[in-house]
């Protein structure tokens, strides 16, 4: 029993590190998804970025007044912009 329990112990770190492996692999995007990104996930992420702005104005002095203005800022302003013109195009 002690003997399983120690080979176990051993091999799970190997295993899962392959998995991780597998999951991390770059895969170049498909000249359908660049095309349905650019046409379809850019406009929208560009509409996105305004609405934020605008959602952001009122809700800068509650996040103030909170003290996360940093989360708010984060959420409102950097992730969609991100989304939109830092991302490769392709890459969901």
């Amino acid at each position: 029993m002690v003997l399983f329990i120690v080979a176990t112990l051993i091999v799970i770190p190997f295993g899962s590190a392959a998995l991780a492996l597998v999951e991390f692999e770059k895969k170049k995007p498909s000249a359908g998804a660049m095309f349905a990104d650019l046409v379809t996930l850019r406009p929208i992420g560009l509409a996105a970025i305004g609405a934020c702005w605008l959602l952001y104005i009122p809700v800068l002095p509650f996040a103030i007044l909170g003290g996360n203005t940093k989360a708010a800022t984060e959420k409102l302003i950097v992730e969609p912009f991100k989304f939109t013109i830092s991302r490769p195009i392709g890459a969901f």
